[in-house]
């Protein structure tokens, strides 16, 4: 494969520690490290805290640019990050998210309009959406430079606002999609993450929509024995059975049933529920608890890279909840790990979606209607008494086979270049 000059354009990156950031950055690395030299367009960090986090905290009112060096030569750079200002709403309502995806839009513009149209072409543009809006960027890019354009969607933005009620303009939703139609038509290739909302895209644009499904490094990540070791590591009795829920703590999951199934099975002395991350819905969570006057709920902050493989293999079980009305436009990113690891999941899909399909056909987890508290308590209490070997092997080699970063990204590169 011959090198090639990427930029790169998405609102979330390095150093975030799960989610869209997580993978763009992975991405990148890999990028580089094959040889292709990569200039990013991003956003300073803020993403599950919503606040921009440390060292940036003094840097998000202006542009900033970094240099990472190909190993061995700092004569070549391999990777530019240019960070722009944005807007970060404390509370990320329908609103606020919208005013957040309009300033980095607008920054993410004025910089592309400023430091590199009148540079040396790049030969790929690769947008991530979302924000969705910034397939207007890869347009401009296209049309002025010639470049291809990819345009990659991890979340279908606009349907998960429309179907959660957070943005209730029939008029605006409107708008919002005849923009995103525009971006598809203009697209060289589309990519998503998952069957459904391939599906779903392919309806939108009658184009044909590559699979880029979210990855996991298995060479991280991977099943350890002796759990009640691991237990003891993170202040836990080693007898104690562990529920956890690790990840970004929004309004997509209706994590407020772990709290409540936590008050049913209270009477369970050595049975704790673990909430694990940030966002901005865990202060209702930790009110809703302390209201209970639970003890067997307890809230830990995300845990770092080092740590994450121990933290995982210690749960025995794994929740990975989401509503009815998104379980089939978000593949939760947090499964990749969890499968990595060999864990145990109860997955909240509706069974008409391909998550509920991809799980089911793969015996990979325990899967449960979503926005159904007591069959998510029914299946919490017989997860817990089954044996789950099976469903250990099984997520495994699921993510041997599947979700490998280097086979996943190799092989897209090898179709998009």
């Amino acid at each position: 494969m011959h090198s090639k000059r990427i930029l790169f354009i998405g609102g979330n990156y390095y150093p975030e520690p799960i989610g869209i950031g997580k993978y763009n950055g992975e991405m990148i690395d890999m990028l580089a490290r094959e040889g292709h030299y990569c200039t990013v367009i991003t956003s300073y960090p803020y993403y599950p805290q919503w606040k921009v986090q440390q060292p940036y905290t003094q840097k998000p009112i202006w542009f900033t640019k970094e240099v990472k060096y190909a190993e061995g030569d700092l004569a070549s750079p391999a990777i530019q990050v240019y960070r722009c200002p944005q807007y970060i709403p404390d509370r990320p309502t329908g609103k606020a998210r919208m005013l957040l995806d309009l300033t980095f839009c607008l920054s993410a513009f004025f910089l592309l309009a400023a430091c590199l149209l009148f540079k040396k072409k790049y030969d790929l543009v690769i947008v991530v959406a979302p924000c969705f809006q910034l397939g207007l960027l890869g347009i401009l890019y296209k049309k002025l430079k010639g470049a291809k354009f990819l345009y990659h969607i991890q979340d279908l933005q606009i349907d998960c606002a429309r179907d959660l009620n957070m943005i209730k303009s029939r008029k605006v939703i409107y708008l919002l999609l005849q923009a995103e139609k525009y971006i598809l038509r203009n697209a060289d290739i589309i990519s998503s993450i998952s069957p459904g909302m391939i599906k779903k895209i392919t309806g939108k644009c009658n184009k044909d929509v590559v699979l880029f499904p979210n990855w996991v490094d298995t060479s991280i990540y991977f099943p350890l024995d002796e759990r009640a070791t691991l237990k003891k590591e993170f202040n836990f009795a080693p007898t104690d059975k562990i529920v956890l829920y690790s990840g970004a703590i929004g309004e997509k999951q209706g994590l407020e049933n772990i709290i409540h199934i936590a008050k049913s099975l209270e009477h369970f002395n050595n049975l704790k529920f673990v909430i694990c991350g940030s966002g901005p819905y865990r202060d209702a969570l930790h009110t809703l608890q302390k209201t209970l006057s639970l003890k067997n709920v307890v809230f830990l902050q995300l845990q770092p890279p080092h740590k994450l493989n121990h933290f995982l293999n210690m749960a025995d079980i794994h929740l990975v909840l989401q509503k009815s009305n998104a379980s089939d436009l978000v593949m939760p990113s947090k499964l990749t790990t969890i499968l990595s690891v060999g864990g145990v999941s109860i997955i909240t899909a509706n069974k008409n979606s391909s998550l509920y399909q991809l799980v089911e056909s793969n015996k990979m987890g325990v899967l449960v209607e979503p926005d159904n508290r007591s069959e998510l308590l029914a299946a919490i209490e017989r997860t817990l008494n089954n044996d789950n070997a099976h469903i250990n092997k099984n997520a495994r080699a699921y993510a041997e086979n599947f979700l490998s970063i280097q086979k996943v990204i190799a092989g897209y590169a090898e179709y998009a270049f």
